[in-house]
């Protein structure tokens, strides 16, 4: 029978003719509205059903669905099937349950279609993974056939690394999940990493469940950085951090361990929910602390070596891995003023004395100091510095109010800001003072019992307010330089490092201006003032005088005042 004739055959009405069986015609009316009920409620427009091939031609095939009547489906629909038999089962689509020529309408394409699109939605909730077959490259990425639905791969999600050739992928088959679905515009975005990813964490969720905490395992160093390694462990990622990989200090990872090394570790730690595992290496070794001689005590005096500077202090290795710290408190008996790594640098030779060694805690604490006798202690130390004795000193800081003056090693000064000039009014020891330098002082005052010391600058350079009485007696001209302003007049530089001042009305000069700061003229001593230390001036007042100007050049009252024999 031709599919033409099976056609017709489920058109034509159901008769008397056809049911030798005693119904009547009313009765076979009832029975036929009965079944074509029952069917329309079986089977739905839309629906996607499982049927049976049970002919074919060239054009078509006859699929039954259970309904009344079989559908065609074309033959073209059926292309990616290597062989069709009778009897085969497919999925097809219920397009209409009856058309114009009231057949059964089926689509093969449609329910593929239907299918594919429940498979999409369920990949966007769960990451199941669909095959794409690569059909061509755009702007970004990779255009994507999941059974003729088109979906964009972006390049960021081919792999884990940077794609730079995405004609390589054209053609292939690829596994990928789907991200984002916008069905407005029928947008399908996909991700290979995903599943990668996902892979990569059940994989990781695998061995960490196998992992116990001082398990010994092998692994490549794979990437590196200062704070330390990560190690490939064979599908997951464990940090061994740069503080154990050596009892030893190391700055860098690099100092132990090359890239692409296979090293031992340890774990000692490892998170399930975070996926992370902590690793070490130096546990593999005993602690060089539990092989520290009993004879190393406090008392002790051991060489070392400088393997980090702070501002705080050095430490330094006693044995390798075994370190120590000599605080900047401990490396001198006088204050120490600066950063420890203007004396010492890394690698350095330095004999030190155990102050404190706790082997249970694996801390030693270190003194250099303790190598000599404190200065203070000394029993002539009253006779070296008694009052008034001379000692040269080096300035190590200074203060708005002083400058501490090291003496020797172990002994240091105060110099006040008062003490530093008789003549000039200083406001910061910095004006005339620098770090380093090399001062020769006067003691003027020590307590040993406190260890307190005070020197005097001016003292060990004696008074020029007796010394130059006579030189800038009243009526004396000299030449002088205003070198700073004040509320009723100005400072004044003059020979032999000596300050007066002027006032306002006697910075007059012959034009009718007032004298500015920087310039060099003659002043008129109107009193030497010794008990205050002050020096009053006047240009003006020269100007009017019938005794020699220093700027004329002519001899005034006292020889030993003209101009050219007098340093500014």
């Amino acid at each position: 029978m031709t599919v033409e004739n099976m056609t017709m055959q489920y058109r034509m009405p159901f008769t008397t003719k056809w049911f030798a069986t005693g119904y009547t015609e009313d009765e076979m009316k009832d029975f036929t509205k009965m079944y074509s009920d029952q069917c329309n409620t079986l089977l739905r427009e839309c629906d996607v059903v499982d049927g049976i091939i049970t002919g074919i031609s060239n054009r078509d095939v006859i699929v039954s669905v259970g309904y009344k009547s079989d559908g065609l489906v074309s033959i073209s629909e059926l292309r990616d099937i290597p062989e069709i038999n009778i009897g085969d089962k497919i999925e097809v689509y219920v397009e209409a349950l009856e058309d114009s020529k009231g057949q059964l309408v089926l689509s093969r394409k449609k329910a593929k279609l239907i299918k594919t699109w429940d498979r999409i939605k369920r990949s966007e909730v769960d990451l199941t993974p669909l095959e794409g077959l690569v059909k061509r490259r755009t702007k970004g990425g990779l255009i994507l056939d999941i059974n003729g639905i088109e979906a964009f791969l972006p390049g960021s999600q081919i792999e884990y690394k940077q794609v730079t050739d995405f004609d390589s992928y054209l053609g292939k088959i690829i596994d990928v999940g789907v991200v984002k679905i916008n069905e407005t515009n029928f947008n399908i975005v996909v991700s290979r990493t995903a599943l990668i990813k996902r892979g990569l964490d059940s994989q990781k969720a695998i061995i960490i469940g196998n992992l116990e905490n001082g398990q010994i395992l092998e692994g490549i160093a794979k990437n590196m950085a200062a704070f330390g390694v990560f190690v490939d462990l064979g599908g997951i990622d464990g940090l061994l951090h740069v503080t154990d990989i050596s009892w030893k200090r190391i700055s860098h990872p690099s100092e132990v361990i090359e890239l692409g090394q296979k090293i031992r570790v340890v774990v000692l730690g490892f998170d399930e929910e975070k996926k992370r595992v902590s690793l070490g290496m130096k546990q593999l070794i005993p602690n060089p602390w539990e092989n520290l001689p009993e004879s190393l005590q406090d008392g002790s005096v051991v060489n070392s070596k400088v393997v980090n500077v702070t501002e705080y202090g050095i430490f330094v290795e006693i044995t390798p891995g075994v370190e120590g710290l000599i605080h900047l408190s401990e490396m001198k008996w006088s204050q120490f003023y600066g950063n420890p790594s203007s004396i010492y640098k890394l690698g350095d030779a330095v004999e030190a004395v155990i102050i404190k060694i706790n082997r249970d805690e694996k801390k030693m604490s270190l003194g250099i100091k303790q190598l000599t006798v404190n200065p203070w202690e000394k029993d002539d130390l009253l006779i070296t510095y008694g009052l008034g004795t001379r000692h040269k000193g080096i300035v190590r800081n200074i203060i708005p109010v002083g400058a501490f003056v090291e003496l020797e090693n172990g002994i240091s000064s105060f110099l006040r800001l008062s003490e530093l000039s008789w003549s000039k009014r200083i406001g910061h020891p910095s004006e005339i003072l620098k770090i380093g330098e090399e001062l020769d002082v006067n003691v003027i005052f020590i307590d040993k019992d406190n260890k307190k010391l005070y020197v005097s600058l001016k003292q060990a350079l004696g008074n020029p307010w007796e010394i130059y009485e006579d030189f800038f007696q009243s009526e004396s001209i000299h030449r002088g330089t205003l070198v700073k302003p004040t509320r009723k007049g100005a400072l004044v530089l003059l020979p032999h490092d000596m300050e007066g001042f002027a006032m306002k009305k006697d910075l007059i000069k012959k034009d009718g201006t007032e004298a500015q700061i920087g310039e060099v003229l003659d002043f008129k001593v109107l009193r030497f003032e010794k008990e205050i230390r002050n020096i009053l001036l006047s240009h003006t007042d020269t100007l009017n005088s019938n005794v020699g100007k220093g700027l004329d050049g002519e001899v005034s009252k006292n020889p030993e005042n003209n101009a050219e024999n007098l340093e500014v």
